[in-house]
């Protein structure tokens, strides 16, 4: 078995683990591809008989990789569909951040994770992705994203209106300091901090949400993801940002763009426990109140 480790960085504390999960990786006899960033770093810390393969582009990755593990927090798994593209090869988040929605495979769950995919006893769910449109090149050959797309005025310039239409039929003008629209699977991140709902990730839908809005009946609002939707942006500024996950470019009035739901989809590895209700249970909280603790 072939898999790849992706890190964007770590810290001293993460040392032991990422030493555990190669240790566990070798015993099973499963050899690993490292990012070749990490592995610079990497080796300052921990000895290597010698130089294990590298990539540092998706086209470095090797045809027999079955698995892409990132190491660290959502934002790094967010960084493996620049890496993976659309060969369907499943991402496990092995979660070394805070919150870990996506990276939700424990620090001490890397011995089960190891023997779930030996024994393929794990769970692969599809996530859906975003892909943009445009009338100028933007985010070279990686239009797509796993969690949003946004629009958001720049620096402290002052608000922006974003003309929004549905399918080419016109919705609202956001007058706001920006606008998300997220998948099922970013529901849980940049969109539910400014208000939006939480979706489960194999519904089949877009949540478009305000930033800040200057008008306070505009809500947060749940459309299919087999609509385009299109914007049109101006403003007392020149110019406005707009990214698609943690990627981020420049653009100005003159620029269109659409977003729709991508052709192809992330594979995202899971165990069999760790479903999405177990998830959220467990990251927001949700049923740990002394009122449930009480018998009557």
């Amino acid at each position: 078995m072939q898999v790849a480790l992706y890190s964007r960085g770590f810290i001293t504390e993460d040392i032991a683990n990422i030493r555990l999960l190669l240790d566990e990786l070798q015993r099973a006899e499963i050899s690993a591809t490292l990012y070749e960033p990490f592995y610079h770093t990497l080796k300052e810390y921990i000895s290597f008989k010698e130089e294990p393969p590298l990539f540092s582009r998706a086209e470095d990755l090797p045809g027999n990789i079955e698995f892409l593990m990132s190491l660290g927090g959502d934002g790094t798994l967010l960084d493996t569909v620049c890496y993976v593209r659309d060969t369907n090869i499943p991402v496990v988040g092995i979660n070394f951040g805070r919150l870990g929605f996506l990276a939700s495979i424990g620090k001490d769950e890397i011995h089960s994770l190891v023997k779930a995919l030996l024994d393929r006893t794990y769970v692969v769910d599809q996530r859906s992705l975003i892909h943009l449109d445009a009338n100028v090149p933007l985010f070279g050959d990686i239009p797509y994203a796993l969690n949003e797309f946004t629009i958001h005025k720049k620096d402290t310039s002052a608000m922006v209106k974003i003309h929004t239409y549905l399918n080419g039929e016109f919705l609202n003008t956001y007058w706001a300091d920006g606008l998300i629209v997220s998948t099922p699977t970013g529901s849980t991140g940049y969109s539910l901090s400014c208000g939006g709902p939480i979706v489960f990730p194999d519904a089949n839908n877009f949540v478009i949400t305000p930033v800040a809005p200057h008008n306070l009946n505009v809500r947060p609002i749940i459309v299919p993801n087999e609509s385009v939707i299109s914007f049109e942006v101006e403003g007392r500024s020149d110019q406005f940002l707009c990214t698609l996950d943690s990627r981020m470019e420049t653009i100005d009035s003159t620029v269109q763009l659409a977003i729709k739901k991508e052709r192809f989809s992330l594979s995202l590895l899971r165990l069999d426990e760790s479903n999405f209700l177990h998830t959220l249970r467990n990251k927001l909280l949700w049923g740990i109140d002394a009122r449930n603790r009480i018998k009557v």
